[in-house]
């Protein structure tokens, strides 16, 4: 590509320029006391209009006397529809917000795991199937009792009793009261 010569550009594309050095300031203007003041929003705002007025490009009449009205009634809907947006949505936060939070320490979660493995290998094998089969994997009693063989009354009362003898192991072990 040539530098010294700029490309050709099609119709949307001049209308666009001309839409921009037209409009923009007195579109930000208008668009900053929508918003606040906020001049990010508001550049943000007039970023939106122009970009649906080049999406409407070929809708847009360029021999009409001005562009302007259409460009401020669009950008008063994105406006509006910002406001319900966060309306809406839960107020965002910012990264001092969630530096205050307490992070998930992997080394307690590491002794969490590892005493509870302890706590189940004190148990006898065939309550620690039925714990695993209906809590760890998810299954509901009527599957665990095809998967371990036994009727489903079965797998309810080991449930019963694997639970109460996990429950000792762990108050043993000092995780529970």
């Amino acid at each position: 590509m040539d530098r010294r010569h700029p490309p050709e550009q099609g119709p949307e594309e001049e209308l666009m320029r001309a839409l921009y050095r037209e409009h923009a300031g007195p579109l930000l203007a208008y668009v900053m006391r929508l918003v606040a003041g906020d001049r990010h929003l508001a550049e943000d705002v007039v970023q939106e209009t122009l970009l649906r007025a080049w999406r409407s490009a070929s809708r847009l009449d360029p021999a009409a006397r001005s562009l302007r009205p259409w460009l401020v009634t669009v950008a008063r809907r994105v406006v509006i529809d910002g406001h319900r947006g966060r309306m809406t949505r839960p107020p965002e936060t910012g990264p001092a917000a969630l530096e205050q939070l307490p992070a998930e320490d992997e080394l307690d979660r590491a002794l969490r795991m590892m005493t509870i493995t302890d706590a189940l290998d004190d148990l006898t094998e065939s309550h620690r199937q039925v714990l695993i089969e209906t809590y760890f994997k998810g299954r509901s009693t009527t599957e665990a009792a095809a998967c371990l063989g036994v009727p489903p009354g079965t797998v309810r009362s080991r449930v019963f009793y694997a639970l109460r003898s996990l429950r000792i192991a762990l108050e043993e072990r000092g995780v529970t009261s």
